[in-house]
């Protein structure tokens, strides 16, 4: 018991000391995953699924190296339209910070005052400073984009190498299989979810973005693009996502309709899209407690922040698939899983 508490300790400080190198790795790893998992649909689609079966060896492998560059383009499109579409109404937005920073204190004011209470403006967070603490971990991002794009291309160059690796990394057939095994596990279950969980997001941000325009709030693609990052967030992502434009409808609108069609239509969405349709379509892709999710969330928000979050569901899953692979371990998949059925472990 000692020892695995003290194993445990060193691997969080290894982490904490070592998230300037491990997030950079952790997000080109992601980037490449997802240029994968595209391009494999990309492959679904003819000719590419008639080639690979049916022409000589050199078209599988151009049509593969095809699917990849327009993956990889599709990506990189998506970026390019962020940058010029929704980047400018970011700037606008922060430069607004201060006359948001007085609104929300002039109205925490009035509130308290109605209560009864006193406000004390210390209380009140700085969201100036908080913008530079997010802009500041977007710019530590940024900066290690050079570093992420070689770890990419590396992958990249590497990934034609890894079934022969695998083959050859244990000397047992049946310690490969089972690393086999969990590989495909893994893989299954994580394009399944990222699939689902950005069709779920991308549709209820284009829902928050043709609500929120039709309603005249500010900054509507702003909190659309908020709504559909948040979404990759378990339970705190869409609290978040639909708590700003709430408030800040409360701070800049004359009335209480704004506030009230605000709340009402994202509440709405988000019942619609991530409480019914995502369940749905899920189904028990992960089979993941709702409590572990939310403890490990936290952890990794502790430990890494905004990035440490987001990628919280995939490490979960990972360590679900893992421990449930090992007689020592499978007590702990059980623990993490939403119903005590875990994946069967593979022969030793």
């Amino acid at each position: 018991m000692t020892n695995g508490i003290i194993v445990f300790t060193g691997i969080v400080i290894l982490l904490w000391f070592g998230r300037s190198i491990l997030i950079p790795l952790l997000v080109a790893i992601f980037l490449w995953y997802l240029i994968n998992a595209i391009a494999a649909y990309f492959r679904k689609i003819l000719p590419f699924s008639y080639c690979v079966k049916n022409c000589p060896t050199f078209w599988p492998g151009f049509f593969n190296i095809l699917s990849i560059l327009l993956s990889a383009t599709s990506l990189c499109w998506l970026l390019y339209a962020f940058a010029t579409q929704i980047n400018p109404m970011f700037s606008e937005f922060v430069a607004r910070i201060p006359e948001i920073q007085s609104k929300l204190i002039s109205f925490s004011t009035y509130l308290f005052h109605q209560l009864g209470l006193t406000f004390d403006i210390n209380m009140f967070p700085n969201l100036t400073d908080i913008v530079k603490t997010v802009g500041s971990s977007a710019a530590n991002i940024a900066t290690s984009f050079g570093m992420i794009l070689i770890y990419i291309l590396f992958l990249f160059v590497e990934q034609s190498t890894f079934h022969k690796k695998l083959n050859n990394l244990f000397e047992s057939k049946s310690k490969t299989n089972k690393f086999k095994f969990i590989i495909d596990s893994f893989d299954k279950n994580m394009k399944k979810y990222l699939f689902v969980k950005t069709i779920i997001a991308a549709a209820t941000g284009i829902g928050a973005y043709i609500w929120l325009r039709i309603i005249g709030l500010e900054f509507a693609g702003v909190w659309a693009f908020l709504v559909f990052i948040m979404n990759y967030i378990p339970t705190i992502g869409s609290i978040v996502a639909c708590a700003m434009p709430i408030l800040y409808a409360l701070i800049s609108g004359d009335s209480v309709n704004l506030p009230i069609l605000t709340a009402g239509g994202l509440i709405a969405l988000e019942i619609l899209f991530g409480n019914i349709l995502d369940p749905k379509f899920m189904g028990k892709t992960l089979n993941l407690s709702t409590l572990a999710i939310l403890i490990n969330l936290v952890f990794w928000g502790l430990l890494w922040g905004i990035a440490g979050m987001f990628f919280s569901v995939p490490i979960l899953a990972a360590i679900f698939i893992i421990t449930a692979q090992f007689d020592s371990t499978r007590w702990i998949a059980v623990l993490l899983s939403t119903d005590g059925q875990i994946p069967e472990k593979t022969e030793d």
